[in-house]
């Protein structure tokens, strides 16, 4: 049996590849196609940067594919259903999400990376286990649960701190049950509530980006300005790659 320290471990885990037994029934060997990642929590412009980096990849060439979280075709309506009711039970709420990324592998993903595509993916295995974690389910089974994944080549973490973040989130869409930390009792107030669970989720992040070597953005810089950032890191990472070539020419 695998100790902790080989589950998920970020030292000997090599891109492109399972952490652990994978998906039996599909090998993912010598794959061209490539990970990148953008992790952090929700109300600091992930989506954005994704959109952005989309439409300069594109225009460099290279195939490009979308995913994210809740977008497995297969688990949407579960999801979205299980949490319109407010009361989802931790395990449940980590088991869906462990679903739907597992759906989203096998269709969407790995036929991507077969097919030399750059997967950008918004938000990764990290943030489910960053929430459960928070949510005080055990670190080695959460490890255990997504062995199935596959190592990204990059993960980027839109780092923020809690004012900043309560702010942003307040002057746009405002805070809802689960991204405030409502399930967890943290208190009646949501505003209360959503500082508290943030600033919980935000030391998980950190841990998880100190383990696994995650490269940090800082998330209150404008918007141009984190774009530039990271299109400055993957454009030296692809040109690095030998397997990382366009898909056209075009």
């Amino acid at each position: 049996m695998a100790s902790e320290a080989d589950i998920l471990a970020p030292g000997g885990a090599q891109p492109g590849t399972y952490y652990g037994c994978g998906l039996p029934y599909l090998s993912i060997e010598n794959c061209p196609g490539k990970i990148i990642a953008i992790e952090g929590t929700d109300g600091i412009g992930r989506s954005t940067q994704i959109k952005l980096l989309r439409e300069w990849l594109e225009v460099r060439g290279y195939g490009v594919v979308e995913t994210g979280w809740t977008r497995s075709i297969l688990m949407h309506p579960t999801i979205d259903l299980a949490k319109a009711s407010n009361t989802l039970n931790k395990l449940t709420f980590v088991l869906l999400y462990a679903i739907d990324f597992a759906d989203r592998l096998e269709k969407e993903i790995i036929p991507a990376l077969k097919a030399g595509f750059i997967v950008l993916a918004d938000r990764y295995i990290f943030t489910a286990i960053a929430r459960a974690r928070v949510r005080g389910v055990d670190r080695r089974w959460l490890r255990n649960l997504y062995d199935f994944a596959i190592v990204p080549h990059l993960v980027f973490y839109m780092k923020i701190g809690v004012d900043t973040l309560a702010r942003r989130v307040l002057e746009s869409r405002g805070m809802d049950f689960w991204e405030s930390g409502m399930d967890m009792k943290l208190g009646d107030d949501i505003y209360d509530s959503f500082r508290t669970y943030q600033t919980k989720l935000l030391r998980e992040y950190a841990a998880l980006a100190t383990e696994f070597n995650f490269r940090v953005v800082d998330a209150r810089l404008p918007v141009n300005r984190i774009q530039q950032n990271l299109r400055s890191q993957i454009g030296a990472f692809l040109d690095a790659e030998p397997s990382a070539r366009p898909t056209s020419t075009g």
